[in-house]
């Protein structure tokens, strides 16, 4: 998928400095084993991924479409495993490979619905039978800086609503949740939870966790 790979000079320069802060809430993996094969997609530099072995989970790896992001991920932990994706949101695995998928911030770096929807795709894909994807993104923000920029980028480029240009260069999209149902309708939902982070830029954001479990 072209659409997905087209902001890599991005996060291969700038976006390979962030910090990532969305958290992980390890009560919603009580009940995975610690062998279960997991899959932290979108990894960056490999922040959940390393959480999560700290945390006992024994098969955990990392993938990422920005090479300089997988390197700082190798460089801060070397005994983990972590990919490339050269042909996103293509993963050369075999079905029912991993049993949990974890997407953190991704979607929000996607700012195209049948993109998403690809990956989507994928991600049910590579999960097991009864395996769980935890996805944790933005939302649409109330405040008037953010309703500003997505009509400004709506009105100049045809985007979807809650799609908008950093004051970096990045090219963002904040959800309606009904938004997130309807792209994980293919699944069961379990939970899900309202959320603040501190987003790259360093803004106090609203963000959605939702736990899903492929049918």
């Amino acid at each position: 998928m072209k659409d997905l790979g087209k902001q890599i000079a991005y996060w291969d320069s700038v976006g390979a400095t962030k910090t990532f802060t969305h958290p992980v809430d390890l009560t919603w993996l009580a009940g995975v084993s610690r062998a279960a094969r997991v899959l932290d997609y979108g990894c960056g530099y490999g922040r959940v991924t390393a959480e999560l072995s700290e945390h006992g989970f024994s098969d955990v790896s990392g993938a990422d479409l920005s090479p300089a992001l997988i390197e700082r991920a190798r460089r801060l932990r070397p005994d983990l495993r972590f990919t490339v994706l050269t042909s996103p949101p293509e993963l050369p695995c075999d079905p029912a490979t991993f049993d949990v998928v974890l997407l953190f911030a991704v979607l929000t770096c996607i700012p195209d619905d049948d993109t998403q929807r690809a990956l989507v795709t994928e991600l049910n894909r590579l999960l097991t039978p009864g395996g769980l994807l935890y996805v944790s993104d933005m939302v649409l923000q109330d405040d008037e800086r953010n309703r500003n920029r997505y009509a400004t980028h709506a009105d100049r480029f045809d985007t979807p609503y809650g799609v908008f240009t950093t004051d970096d260069g990045a090219v963002c999209r904040h959800h309606d949740i009904s938004e997130l149902h309807t792209l994980l309708s293919d699944f069961d939902l379990v939970d899900q939870r309202p959320i603040k982070v501190t987003t790259m830029n360093g803004h106090q954001s609203q963000a959605l966790q939702l736990l899903a479990r492929k049918r």
